[in-house]
């Protein structure tokens, strides 16, 4: 069992992943469908304003506080080598890092500063909308299984 210093951190990163997991799994599940149920500018307006909301700091400090938390994990995890557990925090850590937050900046900010330049009522918004829910969907789709995996992986270090 992880123990000592990784216990609470730990603790944090099974929490932090999985809020972040049951947001991002909320969006793959019915969000976005009902948005793509809208006519095009409707649902190009309200992603906006969703884009727009979610730059706060009640998602932002669980979102990036979990990265800052994974990374500090991974790190202290790479310079001490428990005997327990190593793997499991350090496959935590990667899947969050690298499947949540990467992908976040790779590809999900992109398309949404993508749609934030066009015009709702637009015949261009109205043609790129049906694309952007496609993608940008499949790849929140891969945060909301990295950051669910990542809070199994963190679980499994504490048993």
């Amino acid at each position: 069992m992880t123990d000592g210093p990784y216990f609470a951190l730990t603790v944090l990163g099974v929490l932090g992943t999985g809020v972040t997991a049951g947001v991002f799994c909320a969006f793959s599940t019915f969000v976005m469908r009902g948005l793509a149920a809208l006519p095009p500018a409707q649902g190009v307006a309200a992603m906006n304003a969703i884009n727009t909301a979610a730059v706060r700091p009640a998602f932002m400090s669980v979102f990036l506080g979990t990265a800052v938390l994974a990374a500090v994990i991974a790190v202290a995890t790479l310079v001490l080598w428990p005997e327990e557990a190593a793997v499991e925090l350090l496959l935590g850590s990667a899947l969050y890092l690298v499947g949540a937050f990467g992908v976040t900046a790779a590809a999900n900010v992109p398309r949404n500063t993508a749609l934030s330049r066009l015009e709702p009522g637009s015949t261009e918004a109205a043609d790129r909308w049906p694309a952007y829910v496609r993608e940008w969907t499949a790849w929140n789709h891969v945060r909301a299984l990295a950051s669910a995996a990542a809070a199994v992986a963190y679980v499994l270090a504490l048993a």
